[in-house]
C-alpha cells in the first residue's frame, strides 16, 4: 500500500470547552485520531460532531471550507468553526497532487463554480459540460457521480454523500473509490450509510457523547438497526408505533 497523504491527527484542547464545536462530546474529547487505511469512515448521530471534524481536516488541508479543490476560493457564508485552529495533520512523507472536498450541504454552490468551467479542477481546464451535459440539468446525484468521474488520483474528502445518491449509485460510488485507491488515494469520508460502511478494509471511527472510538461495521448501530427494520419492516414499524402510544 502507498503512505497515506494523512497518517492522522492531534488536536490540542482549549480552556473554553463551553464554546461550539467544543462543547460537542465527541469534539471535545479527541486528542488523536490515526489513520492506517487509504478508506477511513465517521459515523454517528446528527450532531456528534462528525461533519465538524471532517470540515476542520478539509480546511487545514487546505480545501475551501464549503467544497471544492484547494483551487477554489469561494464563500457563502463563513459559518467554518474554530476547530480548524486546534487541529494538526500528521502528513505522511507523500503529498497530493490532486484532491476534493465534496460536501452535500453546500453542493449546489460547488457545482455553480465548478460549472463556469475557468478553475483549474486537479491543475488542468474544468469542462463546462460533464458526460454532454450541463451540470444543472442533471439530478444532484448524477452532477454528483459526474464529479467523482472527473477525479484524478489524491486525497478526496466526503461529507455524507449519500444525501445525493441512491443505493444504486452508492454502488457506484464504492467502485469508483476503490479505483481511485487503487492508483493511490485516500478518502475521508463522514457518513450514515451502511452501504458505504461496508467498504473492505476500511477503519471505521464513531462519533458518540463518549468520544470517538474505533469500532468494526458489526457492531455500529446504523448497521444493526437497518438490519433489524430490514429483515421485517411491518414488525418493526408496529412496535415503534405502539411503543410511542404508550
Amino acid at each position: 500500500m502507498n503512505e497515506l497523504f494523512i497518517r492522522g491527527l492531534k488536536h490540542a484542547k482549549i480552556a473554553d470547552d463551553a464554546m461550539y464545536p467544543y462543547d460537542i462530546p465527541a469534539v471535545h474529547d479527541i486528542e488523536s485520531i490515526t489513520f492506517s487505511s487509504p478508506v477511513a469512515f465517521f459515523v454517528g448521530e446528527n450532531g456528534s460532531g462528525k461533519s465538524t471534524v471532517l470540515e476542520a481536516i478539509a480546511v487545514t488541508a487546505g480545501f475551501n471550507a464549503e467544497g471544492g479543490t484547494k483551487n477554489y476560493n469561494f464563500s457563502t457564508e463563513n459559518s467554518t468553526s474554530e476547530l480548524a485552529n486546534t487541529l494538526t495533520l500528521i502528513r505522511g512523507a507523500r503529498r497530493e497532487k490532486s484532491g476534493f472536498f465534496l460536501r452535500a450541504e453546500s453542493f449546489y454552490t460547488t457545482a455553480n463554480y465548478t460549472e463556469k468551467g475557468t478553475f483549474p479542477l486537479d491543475d488542468t481546464p474544468v469542462p463546462l459540460f460533464f458526460d454532454g451535459k450541463p451540470m444543472h440539468q442533471q439530478s444532484h446525484g448524477e452532477a454528483f457521480m459526474a464529479i467523482v468521474k472527473n477525479f484524478q488520483p489524491g486525497l478526496f474528502l466526503f461529507d455524507e454523500p449519500e444525501s445525493a445518491l441512491s443505493p444504486q449509485r452508492l454502488l457506484q460510488l464504492m467502485v469508483r473509490i476503490h479505483a481511485l485507491v487503487r492508483q493511490g488515494s485516500q478518502c475521508i469520508i463522514a457518513t450514515h450509510s451502511p452501504i458505504l460502511l461496508a467498504y473492505p478494509g476500511a477503519q471505521i471511527y464513531e462519533f458518540t457523547r463518549l468520544g470517538v472510538q474505533a469500532t468494526r461495521f458489526n457492531e455500529l448501530d446504523h448497521v444493526n438497526l437497518t438490519r433489524d427494520f430490514l429483515n421485517s419492516p411491518g414488525s418493526f414499524l408496529k412496535e415503534l408505533f405502539e411503543e410511542q402510544q404508550r
